[in-house]
């Protein structure tokens, strides 16, 4: 009898610490539990445990609730637009709790990124960049007389390019365009840069939607590839975005739909 009642007297004290809830609103328990996973998902985001986290935790659980209780009460959950909306916001949980949990069962591994950065710079390999300076007219005649002016010597380009360019950004900079690969620029004007050698102007002005270019290439250099180290995290982002397309993909191709 007495070791039933010491057990009797241990249960008395442990059950209610453990099932205690955290708060309890118009008799609507928040339990314990469910605050600990509230201040943990807040924890995940970069919060720091700390007792007046969980105060302040505790006091937008209950005035959720009581905010809550107030709408059922009203019967606004049975609104046609808040029912769909409620749903709208259950999905989109669904989804990204789902595509966590792909993610965390298909991670995209260094070495998978490793690979990757290989592809992409033997990809690149050999590619130019340039250092250019252009000149933007709206027709082709002013733009053959300042070629002319230019070859002749009787202005320079920068000077050309400063007077005379529509071009507001590199204009005012003797039309310096600073560095960057041919794939930066539209197909027409890009073509025009790859014929040319270091030092060289385009003979003809080139037609771009834009107007008419003036293009010169002051220099021309191998692009360098970053190091690994540099890119991997975009590349890990790149890869865990085409990694969810991939699987919505292959969710819609497997589903049913008509």
């Amino acid at each position: 009898m007495k070791r039933l009642a010491v057990f009797a007297a241990a249960c008395a004290i442990a059950i209610p610490a453990f099932a205690q809830p955290a708060a309890t609103v118009n008799g609507q328990e928040i339990s314990q539990a469910t605050l600990d996973q509230f201040v943990a998902l807040l924890i995940a985001q970069g919060a720091q445990d700390s007792p007046e986290l969980r105060t302040q935790v505790k006091q937008e659980m209950v005035n959720r609730l009581v905010a809550v209780q107030a709408a059922e009460k009203a019967g606004i959950d049975k609104k046609p637009e808040v029912k769909l909306e409620i749903e709208l916001a259950r999905q989109g949980i669904l989804v990204r709790a789902l595509t966590a949990d792909y993610l965390e069962k298909n991670p995209v591994t260094e070495a998978k990124v490793k690979a990757e950065y290989e592809e992409i710079k033997k990809a690149q390999a050999g590619k130019q960049e340039y250092k250019l300076r252009h000149i933007l007219v709206e027709d082709q005649k002013a733009a053959e007389d300042l070629t002319a002016a230019i070859k002749a010597k009787k202005t320079t380009f920068a000077a050309a390019a400063e007077k005379d360019s529509l071009d507001p950004g590199s204009g005012k900079n003797g039309g310096d365009l600073g560095w960057g690969p041919a794939s930066n620029y539209v197909p027409e004007f890009a073509d025009a840069v790859q014929k040319l050698k270091k030092g060289q102007m385009t003979d003809k002005p080139v037609k771009t939607q834009f107007g008419w270019h003036i293009i010169q290439v002051e220099d021309a250099r191998d692009v360098e590839f970053p190091a690994f180290e540099e890119v991997k995290p975009q590349l890990e982002e790149m890869m865990r975005q085409q990694q969810v397309v991939e699987f919505q993909q292959d969710l819609i191709k497997n589903a049913t739909i008509k």
